[in-house]
């Protein structure tokens, strides 16, 4: 199935840990770069994350980021040292007993001073394995949701090529339906101009001449190569495996082709058939850059 490389997915889940959001984004490019941003928290998903993508994606920038926004529930363990709070009680008695009069009262220390004194509390290190299973589970299913939003958009890209192909197939068979009418045609007008210039030409330099215009002339080898590559491109749009640099490789042989049909064009009719080939090669390629 073709892949487009351009597509977007967010995925959002509320936990008992707080708010996990997923975004991603995808856009073409020649290999598969990833860039991610997670939160400090977090960090140590990276190297899965690059695993997973990896493992669903073959080609394509990806921006993946998460965003967390921790819960007023979140669990979180505090340690007092008693024994440190019990000191600093004892020395602001201490000193109160020093100062020989009483100390106002709203001059006496508080327990939120003795919480912000250093060392009186300590986070006890949480456990964050519940929360980088969820956070994990979630990129899976936006995960998901970007490569079916690069299946559907290849969809339209593949539609979009074979119609192209249609329409460049239909060139080529014009071309060739042309081709015994030019032949004919220049023919009839060499022999115009012997005639005109009174050249009694024997027969067998004559056909050598003949032979030689056709050799110039000649386009048929051009024309097969032409529908054998719109066949492979038919054939490639079918496969499961990423296609892309096949197709711009094809890219490239038709537009060799068309070049030098053109060139070799002795027909006006002929010659607007290879440019037309022209515009419609160039509209495939465009779409063929966004392919996986």
């Amino acid at each position: 199935m073709i892949h487009s490389m351009t597509a977007f997915a967010r995925r959002d889940s509320d936990t008992e840990w707080g708010a996990l959001t997923w975004e991603m984004r995808s856009v073409n490019h020649r290999f598969l770069e990833v860039s991610t941003r997670l939160p400090d928290d977090l960090r140590s998903l990276e190297p899965a994350v690059r695993e997973k993508l990896a493992a669903r994606l073959g080609r394509g920038k990806i921006e993946c980021n998460l965003r967390f926004r921790p819960s007023a529930m979140m669990p979180i363990e505090m340690v007092l040292n008693t024994e440190l709070v019990r000191r600093l009680l004892s020395a602001s008695r201490e000193i109160e007993g020093l100062m020989g009069r009483p100390i106002p009262l709203d001059s006496h220390i508080s327990a939120l001073d003795i919480l912000r004194w250093p060392g009186v509390s300590q986070i006890v290190e949480t456990n964050l394995e519940p929360l980088h299973q969820m956070a994990l589970a979630l990129l899976d299913k936006a995960l998901n949701d970007l490569v079916q939003a690069r299946a559907r958009e290849g969809v339209r890209l593949k539609d979009v090529i074979e119609q192209r192909g249609v329409a460049l197939e239909g060139c080529v068979g014009q071309v060739q339906a042309r081709l015994p009418e030019v032949k004919a045609r220049w023919k009839e007008r060499l022999l115009n101009r012997v005639a005109e210039a009174r050249l009694d030409m024997e027969a067998s330099r004559f056909e050598q001449e003949l032979v030689v215009l056709a050799q110039k002339m000649d386009v048929d080898e051009e024309l097969e190569r032409l529908s054998g590559h719109i066949h492979e491109i038919r054939h490639t749009l079918s496969q499961k495996e990423p296609v892309g640099r096949r197709l711009d490789f094809l890219m490239q042989e038709l537009n060799r082709e068309a070049n030098t049909l053109g060139s070799k064009s002795v027909d006006m009719e002929t010659t607007r058939a290879a440019v037309e080939m022209k515009v419609l090669i160039e509209q495939m390629r465009e779409q063929i850059q966004n392919i996986e």
